[in-house]
């Protein structure tokens, strides 16, 4: 059976439309950016409520659940035996909001016998929809149309 992501984008409208997204901190992505940057997901096991997941993956990122309206994006492929199902919610940080990431120690480099301390995500920045198009993770990139079309649907 095919392994299901779920996530939460994160939006704001003002000054115009905004998508916070985050870039990973392992060392692999340090010097990624176009590209690299991601809707934060967690993996649901089988009978897991995906929306469920994303919030509960949401709170161990940003120590916080959204309030708001969840959209639903629907699902994309990840790759073959994964997919990735995300919902957006308005919603606008407080600009006291301080991010601190959750830290993970791994062996760096590989079969070096040293162990370093990194960040599971190393930053967070809303982007405009443009720019988001180009630093997201392509797997994703399909997420900013579809919120595109649903924040130009309600705003007739």
């Amino acid at each position: 059976m095919a392994m299901v992501n779920a996530g939460i984008l994160l939006f704001r409208r003002k000054p115009h439309l905004q998508l916070l997204l985050a870039h990973p901190g392992s060392p692999m992505w340090q010097k990624e950016d176009e590209g690299g940057w991601i809707i934060p997901t967690g993996s649901a096991a089988d009978n897991a409520d995906p929306l469920l997941v994303a919030k509960q993956q949401f709170r161990e990122i940003f120590g916080f659940i959204p309030d708001g309206e969840y959209l639903d994006l629907g699902t994309a492929a990840d790759d073959e035996d994964e997919s990735i199902q995300i919902w957006a919610v308005a919603y606008n940080l407080p600009d006291d909001f301080i991010f601190e990431p959750y830290w993970f120690e791994v062996e760096w480099p590989p079969n070096s016998g040293k162990v370093e301390s990194f960040p599971e995500m190393d930053r967070i920045e809303y982007f405009g929809p443009f720019e988001a198009r180009r630093k997201i993770l392509p797997a994703q990139s399909a997420f900013i149309g579809r919120l595109i079309d649903r924040c130009s649907r309600t705003e007739r």
